[in-house]
């Protein structure tokens, strides 16, 4: 979901590693410990939340968390909680990346201090505000000079311990008065309309006369400002909570009266200066966000068709798509902005071919196929994540985490045995789990995804060609990615396939460990299979499998997946899980007379159909076959004054739901809207608030039965495992041609030596596959021109946008930090550049 600017998208995302802390405030009691958990926040939402560590004053996490981001934000916050079983859990302390500063940290392992959590470090939201000063004459003649303050609205406002019925202050302040008004409470929202004005008398009567209203007396003026505080009405009995305020000295309306703007709530002066720093403990973090900034589909034609074309390409190396991955310091980089593209336009195929192919043609000993980190196997390995992951799921999810959940011992190292284990019993738990993963996988051939298949068909037969004495190579050239890369990654670390929501326990993880060792030595088929582990006790415990019957079914699904134009009509007739969990909905008013209220219920999405029961693995209580969605869209927050919640269209009516947060409900809106979107009846116009009272909240129609008022939202990709956006990737794929720049002019010049000159070759040309100069040219000035087009671009679109830009606007409200430094840098540019 983009944030929609003019005639431009932005995509936002961000990839976390959250490491572990240390040196955290022992606990005030006899064992001093602590059991504690993070959470990451868009400013002070919370997106993710990791596993528990108990008893820990440095306690590891080692968990990933990726997210689109659906909306702006100030600050991406991580705090540490210590869990308390009595009472509410207990805040120890946070960390807080301002958006703009995100970049200095860029996917590199940082420390950072934890900050005491107070009124003033939560302060959040903006506030709309206009100033008026006016004369007036009283009965008498004599001339005031008066101040209207009129606060209209707030936004974004922090919710303070569940709730938010926010009021403000307002305040004239100088060296010797002190003048409040308060404004009316509003109940149950974080967006208030106040909308009040505020009188204030500014100056001491004089005389009238026809001077400018300006010319008041200075000395009163100058040190005069306007203060509005916002606060929380508590029922607690410590008192309303600080929200935060704004100081407006009155100088400002010396240049424009009535003076209008937006401001961002900031801190009390005084707030959190006291406070140590130091002595709360660190995290250990690694942030990459990520901004896209992409135009509309015609901009990224040339750049988009060069890319598309490079399966054609003779030599496949002098193509658009290669020549990234030779610029690209990692491969890794090149390959996942080019897979989702090619993937998308259906192009993914014939690359990894031709690509392949080259690959092994330049490979002399067989045993070496496809084991070195180049661009065929980062390609495969982003393909398999993309179009394998479900398939994956359905393999190994149920076994994995019957795994986490038995705690068997598997350990059969004599070393590390505990007292009252035994290794007999050990080795048996441990084969029978080996047994059970070995089944799945080597049954799964079939529902193995066709994009797969083919391949794999394609890597099987370029190195059955290549080296025609060797009879295995057809097998370990497809076995060294569906095992070795796949299925072996995917059970050693289940958390980063989204097999189990947190990292696993270390008992858990050691036996997940033994377990991959094992399978990815059984699909490796190598001849010396004993030999292949370093450790005498993992060779002794493979003797279990040292029969050929585990040889035949490896090499029998080798063949399965690894057969062109393999399809399996049941893999769509049977139902898949994508998505289930926790969320809140409205009751739907299917009988008469019955109450609309909200309940919390477990909701459970399939390719056939759309469930809520009470609990997980209790039966459904309602039902929605997916051909019965007409529409899934977001409700607008007013409808019953509660955030993040959407609507999931019905021909009878609308079913309405609460999200955990605005991440989660981009991801159930998303999914929703994929597996129903071939639905033949969708709708095309919907009411985006709620029907209350006798009417639609949106357009006022009172009738429930009302042709919607709004457009729907764009259309998906009816393909429900892949939700691509081709713009958005090529521009990716241009960001990265113009970081790289300098390599591929330096490229260009290795062209040409090659070209004019057979010697030995400079060393820092070396580096580049280069296999016919002439084309490979070609190709690169090209790159070279659609990548400059579209840099001028977004040139010309920063101009436009800072000359329209107004500081103080609502999408820039004043003590908007990132702003300000966007100011600085076009000032900074010169003319000419520009």
């Amino acid at each position: 979901m983009a944030v929609e600017e003019e005639g431009l998208r932005v995509f936002q995302s961000v990839k976390i590693k959250i490491g572990e802390a240390k040196n955290l405030p022992t606990y005030p009691g006899p064992n001093k410990m602590r059991d504690c958990y993070c959470t990451v926040n868009l400013d002070q939402e919370e997106v993710f939340r990791t596993k528990i560590v108990e008893k820990s004053l440095c306690p590891f996490y080692g968990e990933d968390f990726y997210c689109e981001i659906p909306r702006s934000f100030r600050h991406l916050s991580f705090y540490v909680f210590d869990r308390d079983v009595f009472r509410r859990d207990s805040i120890i302390g946070k960390v807080a990346i301002r958006k703009e500063d995100l970049p200095k940290y860029h996917n590199r392992d940082t420390w950072f201090q934890l900050q005491h959590v107070d009124a003033d470090s939560e302060v959040q939201g903006k506030v709309h505000l206009e100033l008026r000063l006016s004369e007036v004459i009283t009965d008498s003649g004599i001339v005031c000079h008066k101040l209207a303050t009129r606060i209209l609205e707030c936004q974004g406002l922090p919710i303070v311990n569940g709730q938010c019925d926010p009021y403000a202050t307002v305040t004239l302040a100088g060296p010797y008065r002190s003048e409040a008004k308060k404004t009316k409470v509003k109940k149950k929202t974080n967006n208030p309309q106040f909308d009040e004005v505020f009188y204030f008398e500014v100056t001491r009567p004089c005389s009238y006369s026809r001077k400018s209203h300006f010319d008041f007396e200075e000395e009163d003026v100058d040190k005069l400002e306007i203060r509005v505080d916002l606060w929380n009405a508590s029922n607690l009995k410590f008192g309303d909570e600080f929200l935060g305020e704004l100081r407006i000295p009155l100088k400002v309306l010396r240049q424009c009266s009535p003076y209008e703007a937006w401001y961002f709530l900031q801190p009390r002066d005084n707030g959190s200066k006291s406070l140590k720093p130091g002595d709360l403990g660190s995290l250990r973090l690694n942030v990459v966000y990520t901004e896209d900034h992409v135009f509309s589909s015609d901009y990224y034609g040339p750049l988009r068709d060069l890319l598309l074309r490079s399966a054609d390409v003779e030599p496949v190396s002098a193509s658009a798509a290669h020549i990234l991955g030779e610029v690209c310091r990692e491969k890794q980089e090149a390959a996942v902005p080019l897979v989702r593209l090619l993937l998308h336009y259906g192009r993914v195929v014939p690359f990894i071919c031709a690509i392949a192919s080259a690959e092994v043609r330049r490979t002399q000993d067989p045993n070496t196929i496809f084991r070195g980190n180049s661009l065929t196997s980062k390609c495969i390995d982003e393909t398999m994540k993309l179009a394998g992951m479900q398939y994956l799921h359905d393999t190994l999810k149920p076994t994995i985490e019957e795994i986490c959940q038995s705690h068997k011992s598997c350990e059969i190292d004599p070393v590390r045995l505990k007292e009252h284990e035994s290794l007999e019993s050990n080795m048996e738990n441990l084969r029978q789990y080996v047994d059970r993963i070995f089944n799945v996988i080597t049954k799964s051939g079939v529902s193995c995804p066709t994009v797969m298949c083919d391949i794999f068909f394609s890597l099987r037969e370029a190195a059955a060609k290549r080296f025609q004495d060797d009879l295995d190579v057809r097998y370990t050239a497809v076995s060294s990615f569906i095992f070795l890369r796949f299925f072996a990654p995917a059970i050693l670390s289940p958390n980063l396939f989204q097999l189990t929501p947190h990292h696993t326990d270390p008992q858990t993880s050691r036996t997940l460990t033994l377990v991959s060792k094992t399978i990815q030595t059984l699909g490796s088929l190598s001849k010396s299979k004993s030999a292949s582990f370093k450790e005498s006790y993992m060779a002794a415990f493979y003797e279990f499998f040292n029969e050929q019957k585990y040889a035949d079914a490896v090499k029998n699904f080798l063949d399965l997946i690894s057969s062109s134009g393999r399809r399996d009509p049941k893999s769509v007739q049977q139902p898949i899980l994508l998505k289930e969990g926790f969320m809140i909905k409205r009751a739907q008013g299917r009988k008469r007379f019955g109450m609309k209220n909200f309940k919390k219920r477990w909701f459970r999405l399939t390719n056939h159909e759309f469930t809520y029961q009470k609990n997980k693995g209790d039966p459904p209580l309602c039902s929605i076959p997916i051909e019965n969605i007409l529409a899934v869209e977001t409700l607008e927050e007013e409808s019953f004054k509660m955030k993040n919640m959407f609507q999931v269209i019905q021909p009878e009516r609308a079913l309405y739901i609460q999200a955990n947060n605005c991440v989660e409900a981009k991801a159930w809106i998303d999914i929703l809207t994929k597996v129903s979107q071939c639905n033949q009846k969708r709708l095309t116009v919907y009411h985006p608030s709620a029907y209350l009272n006798g009417h639609w909240l949106c357009c006022r129609a009172s009738s429930d039965t009302a042709t919607g008022c709004t457009p729907c939202t764009g259309g998906l990709p009816a393909n429900i495992q892949l939700d691509i956006d081709g713009d958005r990737e090529t521009e990716r794929i241009s960001s990265l041609f113009s970081l790289y720049m300098s390599r591929l002019e330096k490229m260009q010049e290795a062209c040409g030596s090659r070209s004019v000159y057979d010697g030995p070759e400079q060393e820092e040309y070396s580096t580049f596959i280069i296999d016919d100069p002439q084309e490979t040219y070609k190709t690169l000035r090209q790159v070279i021109a659609g990548v400059g087009a579209l840099e001028q671009e977004h040139a010309q679109y920063k101009r436009d946008k800072f000359k329209k830009t107004k500081y103080g606007s609502q999408e820039h409200p004043i003590g908007d930090k990132s702003f300000q430094s966007y100011i600085r840098q076009q000032s900074e540019i010169p003319t000419h550049t520009m």
